[in-house]
């Protein structure tokens, strides 16, 4: 049975610049989407339209419907931020499912000892990764916030000195702003590494056939987790755009 790290392993070096099995992943399925999404945008300029196009078509009306919901009128400003954030979780959470993820080993040199590494690790299964993600998505949450409201009135959210019950609650969600990034994070992560060690594990005490219905469970808790981000990230969002009472 191979060992399981909770950190991601390094494979090479360019210059100073660790490149992670799950930062390699992550690549592959960067470009994968990149080409997805070229090749959506031709098929839309062509007269005929390919079954192709209809189908990611139906995707993105169903995606943006979950998010017009909560941003009502707004959802088509913050649409290509949540989409991607949803399909990018999504993609990376399926490709670390795929066969040879976390399996397929190479040979690494590290403090002059030979390890087995795998070539590739899931991208959410790395905090690192998770914890990025989280920062993008809170940062962008204050700077809407200030972008819609003015900053002096976004501020006193966090600063009030109007009353003692005013200020009490401004350190109170200050510390909810910083706890957003933490609950991102650790979800993401605990939930997608949780699995890759289950199926790791089940595959090695069991037949493989065994391990499918696990497989099955492991492709919707990667849907759930890429829905849950995206929406929670517009629920905040609704929320900092919005005048405070």
């Amino acid at each position: 049975m191979p060992e399981i790290s909770i950190k991601a392993e390094p494979i090479f070096k360019i210059g100073n610049f660790q490149i992670t099995n799950s930062l390699i992943l992550s690549s592959v399925v960067l470009i994968f989407f990149l080409i997805f999404a070229i090749v959506y945008k031709k098929n839309s300029n062509l007269k005929k339209k390919s079954k192709f196009y209809y189908f990611v078509n139906f995707l993105l009306k169903a995606v943006y419907g979950l998010f017009e919901g909560v941003l009502k009128d707004k959802t088509i400003i913050f649409f290509p931020l949540l989409g991607s954030f949803f399909f990018f979780i999504l993609l990376n959470n399926w490709f670390g499912l795929l066969p040879g993820v976390g399996s397929l080993l190479i040979k690494v040199k590290e403090h002059g000892e030979i390890f087995h590494f795998p070539l590739f690790r899931g991208n959410n299964a790395d905090l690192n990764a998770t914890l990025a993600l989280a920062l993008i998505s809170v940062f962008l949450i204050q700077f809407y916030g200030i972008k819609y409201l003015g900053f002096k009135d976004f501020i006193k959210k966090f600063i009030n000195f109007s009353n003692p019950i005013n200020f009490f609650v401004g350190i109170l969600e200050t510390i909810s702003e910083i706890s957003k990034i933490i609950s991102f994070s650790f979800r993401l992560f605990g939930n997608i590494f949780a699995g890759e060690v289950l199926i790791t594990i089940m595959a090695f005490l069991v037949p493989v056939l065994i391990t499918f219905p696990f497989l099955l469970l492991e492709v919707f808790v990667g849907l759930i987790q890429a829905l849950v981000f995206s929406m929670l990230s517009s629920v905040f969002l609704s929320m900092a755009i919005e005048s405070h009472h």
